[in-house]
């Protein structure tokens, strides 16, 4: 029996990506039919605290189970930075290519670059809430370094500067099946499907 499962986001990539990994047996939908639900602000000091933000926000307002995830790139050069602020790295209306721009010009800026290590990860926590309240949290993250020229068309965010550990390409080069094995979202969403078995049967 199909399932339902509320993402809060109105991000359409990583809708795609979660269902993809959630697999054939949970009907998955997002927020971009509701654009009546105004933006939580996320005003968290965590990945954790913003998940629970956004789960709370649309699990007030919508029936059903809500997952919502906050997940970003922590660079160690920049002491973690972007961080919670991935998303808005380069302002808050910021593109993708902005954002990853920034983030660029912030290493170029930081003397004889080449020769320190660019070790860097991903990370993602998720929360799983309903009618406001929070029932699971979860945690993912996946290790690689930063690279100073974009590579590969595939992806979203920092998918393009970003190699995983074991790996010579990029996120972006990755194709989608490799991707949603090792990333952040994927280890995140292993625990959440475990979570899901166990409470929903």
């Amino acid at each position: 029996m199909m399932r339902n499962l509320i993402i809060a986001t109105r991000n359409h990539h990583k809708t795609r990506e979660i269902a993809a990994i959630l697999g054939t047996e949970w009907m998955v939908e997002d927020l971009t039919q509701r654009p009546e639900l105004p933006e939580p602000v996320e005003d968290g000091a965590t990945f954790e605290e913003n998940a629970a933000i956004k789960a709370l926000a649309a699990s007030r307002a919508l029936h059903g189970l809500v997952l919502a995830d906050d997940s970003g790139l922590e660079v160690d050069l920049l002491n973690g930075a972007p961080g919670i602020r991935s998303a808005r790295y380069a302002g808050e209306k910021a593109s993708d290519k902005d954002n990853r721009d920034r983030l660029l010009a912030e290493l170029t800026e930081i003397d004889r670059v080449a020769e320190h290590p660019m070790t860097a990860r991903f990370r993602c926590a998720m929360v799983i809430a309903k009618a406001g309240e929070v029932l699971g949290t979860f945690s993912g993250a996946v290790e690689g370094r930063i690279v100073m020229v974009e590579a590969g068309t595939g992806g979203f965010g920092y998918d393009p500067l970003f190699i995983p550990d074991g790996f010579e390409q990029t996120f972006a080069e990755l194709d989608s099946e490799t991707k949603n094995r090792l990333s952040h979202r994927a280890r995140a969403l292993e625990q959440v499907v475990e979570w899901l078995k166990k409470t929903c049967g």
